[in-house]
């Protein structure tokens, strides 16, 4: 465990989720800004790159070995990558994704690799398939460096799994300032479990996919009277960091933007004081009076989806719509995600994105809304 503390001395990594893309395409990685921002990333020391097979319809893998692994030595980057279990039903199914992920990315060997967005029931099914024993199994090889796994349900639920599986050197949480407290989420529960356990904690969705970098109002006026220059993201990165067992805090950064900002915070990273904690409190009683969708664009939901609707684009629209109003700006957003997929008058409550979601939101009812938001003519 002290390997892992000792190999991410910076404690902001390179989510690949969200890279740079042409014309609003996931798939269409802008692939000369993804390296700028690598070899910006690793100038200034940071060193740890996080992907996975669905990543980007599948993309991001292949563009992590051409914007990195082809253009610098093994040894300047951690990679970490991820077993996409749902795909998985028997024991030579790991094998062959695993084998994929390889050549995707162009490696012989991943750094970090996690068993993906694991909860009760994909724990229970990836054990019966194997899946534990596999990445042991690579890691005896050779093949993995560090084994661990994603985690999307209770506190109670990781609590089993780490009991079971002492072997995970780490475990990845959602952890932000808005979810600290969440009944769904539950931050706070599921770190102080990992930390019951001695286990290292990677943070995912520091941001809560953006959500806690676009504040306006009161929630922005707070922030900015502590720091003008300061943005609302660095305090929800740094709030992450802040956690004494977490080890590295990634963030999904789009343009070289957001991680030249990222990184000037976080090259000498300094914990939120005692003001900032008190000010970030205030936020979330803020934060919690707008009836917005808390949802992560995890993308997830959108996955067997019959009506093909971009269920997280369009709640993005909803959500401006309670924050700023319904404007002929959201409304053409709204009119370019639906001409690329179902509106949210077309679902058919078939609930299959509910059996996804790692938030456990409530997706046909709010579909409703957003139907009812953007469809109704007056």
């Amino acid at each position: 465990m002290s390997g892992i503390r000792e190999e991410l001395s910076r404690k902001l990594g390179f989510g690949c989720m969200r890279l740079p893309v042409i014309n609003g395409d996931s798939e269409q990685i802008d692939e000369a800004a993804f390296c700028r921002m690598t070899d910006a990333f690793l100038e200034q020391g940071f060193r740890y790159f996080d992907t996975a097979y669905p990543y980007h319809n599948g993309k991001s893998e292949e563009a992590v070995r051409r914007c990195l692994v082809e253009r610098y030595a093994r040894d300047r980057f951690l990679l970490a990558d991820k077993m996409p279990v749902w795909l998985t039903k028997e024991y030579g199914d790991y094998q062959k994704i695993f084998d994929k992920q390889l050549a995707r990315c162009g490696v012989s060997w991943f750094d970090f690799y996690l068993l993906h967005a694991l909860g009760k029931e994909s724990a229970a099914e990836t054990e019966k398939s194997g899946g534990f024993d596999f990445v042991k199994k690579m890691k005896e090889e050779g093949k993995i460096r560090h084994i661990g796994f994603s985690f999307h349900d209770t506190a109670d639920v990781l609590d089993e799994i780490l009991q079971r599986h002492p072997e995970m050197e780490f475990v990845q949480l959602q952890i932000n300032y808005y979810d600290w407290e969440s009944a769904g989420v539950q931050s706070r529960r599921c770190y102080e479990t990992a930390v019951k356990h001695g286990v290292p904690v990677i943070v995912m969705e520091p941001v809560k996919g953006g959500t806690l970098a676009q504040l306006t109002g009161e929630p922005a006026r707070i922030l900015r009277e502590l720091d003008e220059k300061a943005s609302p993201a660095s305090y929800a990165i740094r709030y992450a960091a802040s956690l004494p067992e977490v080890v590295l805090v990634l963030s999904g950064m789009s343009d070289e933007g957001q991680l030249e900002e990222n990184t000037s915070y976080m090259r000498e990273f300094q914990p939120l004081s005692g003001e900032e904690q008190r000010a970030v409190g205030r936020v979330v009683s803020e934060l919690e009076k707008l009836p917005v969708i808390p949802c992560t664009r995890c993308r997830y939901c959108t996955d067997g989806c019959p009506e093909k609707i971009r269920i997280p684009d369009l709640f993005d629209d909803y959500n401006l719509s309670v924050q700023f109003g319904v404007s002929e700006q959201n409304r053409r957003s709204y009119q370019m995600h639906t001409g690329q997929g179902g509106k949210a008058g077309d679902c058919i409550r078939c609930g299959r994105c509910e059996e996804h979601c790692p938030q456990h939101l409530k997706i046909r009812e709010l579909l409703e809304k957003v139907a009812e938001t953007f469809e109704k003519r007056a």
